[in-house]
């Protein structure tokens, strides 16, 4: 857990879009969640994260797919979205050979199919788990895949933010 919600509504605007952008790196979704402070709850604030990362456009997407590490791979660096993505997907990384390289295989092939990583929510799920919904999603067409990932990206942002404020 970060601050308490007074502090976070209380920040200087730069610092805010930084903490938000540990969270979600697309830059609409940094100044609107920014922009809408004081927050009067850690709901709102974390709802209101959902709803602007779920109704981001694919090249803000893009943007924030940019920031996430394949699937399986530890994210370098001291960053907060680094640590977070780390603690997220803690489950895989103690996924055996097996499943660790049939993810890296998935990964490549979904790369190859869709141009970008793939991302889902990791927290939670095991690497089994994980391994079922990417090669489920190897299936989808273009725009399907498009709007899980945008689903799973509001996800996983609702998830970071709600770390980011003490409840």
């Amino acid at each position: 857990m970060g601050r308490t919600l007074a502090e976070f509504n209380g920040l200087a605007a730069e610092a805010a879009e930084r903490e938000l952008a540990a969270c979600n790196a697309a830059p609409r979704f940094v100044r609107e969640v920014a922009a809408g402070r004081p927050y009067p709850t850690a709901a709102e604030l974390a709802e209101t994260a959902a709803t602007v990362a779920g109704g981001l456009g694919w090249d803000e997407v893009a943007v924030a797919l940019a920031a996430h590490p394949r699937i399986g791979e530890q994210a370098a660096g001291d960053s907060a979205e680094a640590a977070s993505s780390r603690r997220e997907q803690s489950a895989v990384t103690g996924a055996g050979d097996e499943v660790t390289q049939a993810l890296a295989d998935g990964n490549s092939a979904y790369e190859r199919r869709f141009g970008h990583v793939f991302l889902i929510r990791a927290a939670g799920r095991g690497s089994e788990e994980i391994l079922a919904e990417l090669t489920r999603r190897l299936g989808n067409d273009p725009a399907a895949e498009r709007a899980e990932t945008t689903a799973e990206l509001a996800e996983i942002t609702r998830l970071r933010v709600e770390r980011l404020v003490d409840r």
